[in-house]
């Protein structure tokens, strides 16, 4: 009779042979050949975290900061966004959603309508880039507009509250976007869009941007025109938008941006209502975790069209940034904003022509799948 241990030895050395020997398996039946599967690609997956505390010492008893947007409350701690963002690069065929949630997109989406599911969709476009067209790229969908010196995410910007010519400019549009390179640093690019603000169009008419985007090693130089109707329901009277952004790095701790806005509201009776602002900003990186980033801004509405008073208002802003590591960042900023009229809010229902605050705000991201 075999002895207990060589039993177990000879069953263990029959399981080791058929583990090693692979499995002779009957192959699939061939299926039709199929083009390439844009949806097994990769997919890049980020996300990102953005909160605040915010002092206004004018103590506006609404609790709200005037000509401010995304760092709107006062006197609180708010969770301004949460965003979760999926993308594939069009090869050719492509895509991007972007989840958010918190404050600060329900500003970005306070002109659409109410309930509007996409109100929880900053973008949501589909992107298709031809073989041999030479980069040539369309985006059809959401997308956040091409005008500005600041982007909507707080982790790429220098200051934390952002300029007056943000808050007053559009924030995304929904529609066509075909951009073309030109040349290696040279892109142009043409959209028609519904309009601003809006998924859905509020006439219609329809809105047409033209961009042109010419990047160097030290020198950027960003240009974008909106024309069309954007009142509701009458397509009489164009608004015309210029923006264009000179950035300058002339070394590894300088950055410079110049911002310069013009816009003109052409009403149904004939009248005009103009605006223009500029604004510059710098960042200046005194270590690799540390940089000081101030901005100052003219903003003259001289019709009252886009604030609700004719006045020249400016801002300055001095911020303190902090990276602690890869992915979590803290900004500490001062700001005062200042009118030739009384315009900003004071304790029970008083008006003051300037408005001081302090912040504080801790912004933390993750991206996973990036190339």
């Amino acid at each position: 009779m075999p002895c207990p241990k060589d039993a177990i030895a000879h069953l263990f050395l029959l399981a080791v042979v058929a583990v090693s020997v692979p499995a002779q398996e009957t192959p699939p039946p061939a299926s039709p050949a199929l083009g390439p599967a844009w949806l097994g690609g990769p997919v890049r997956v980020s996300g990102l975290l953005d909160g605040y505390y915010l002092r206004n010492f004018n103590n506006p008893a609404s609790g709200t900061n005037q000509l401010r947007n995304f760092d709107v409350k006062s006197n609180s701690m708010t969770l301004s966004m949460a965003k979760l963002v999926l993308e594939h690069d069009p090869a050719p065929v492509g895509f991007r959603v972007d989840f958010g949630f918190g404050r600060a997109f329900q500003v970005f989406h306070a002109a659409e309508p109410g309930g509007n599911i996409l109100n929880i969709l900053p973008q949501a476009y589909v992107s298709f880039r031809p073989e041999k067209t030479g980069g040539l790229q369309i985006d059809f969908g959401k997308f956040f507009t091409s005008a500005g010196a600041e982007l909507t995410e707080n982790d790429t910007n220098w200051n934390y509250s952002r300029s007056l010519i943000y808050a007053n400019g559009p924030y995304y549009h929904a529609g066509l976007r075909v951009t073309k390179p030109l040349a290696e640093s040279f892109t142009v690019g043409v959209q028609v869009l519904n309009g601003w603000n809006n998924v859905e169009d509020n006439n219609s008419g329809k809105t047409l941007g033209f961009t042109t985007a010419w990047t160097g090693e030290k020198v950027s130089w960003f240009q974008t025109w909106y024309t069309g109707p954007e009142k509701t329901a009458d397509n009489r009277g164009f608004r015309n938008f210029y923006d264009t952004v000179l950035t300058l790095t002339p070394g590894s701790r300088a950055q410079f941006n110049l911002n310069f806005d013009y816009g003109t509201e052409k009403m149904a009776a004939g009248e005009s209502h103009d605006w223009i602002a500029v604004s510059g900003q710098a960042r200046f990186a005194l270590t690799e975790k540390w940089s000081i980033n101030p901005r100052l801004e003219l903003y003259h509405d001289k019709d009252g069209f886009i604030t609700g008073s004719a006045q020249k208002l400016k801002e300055f802003t001095l911020t303190g940034e902090y990276k602690w590591t890869d992915g979590l960042m803290a900004k500490a900023e001062y700001r005062r904003d200042w009118s030739d009229v009384a315009y900003f809010e004071r304790g029970l229902g008083g008006l003051a022509k300037s408005q001081n605050t302090v912040l504080v705000g801790l912004i933390a991201w993750f991206e996973m799948g990036r190339r």
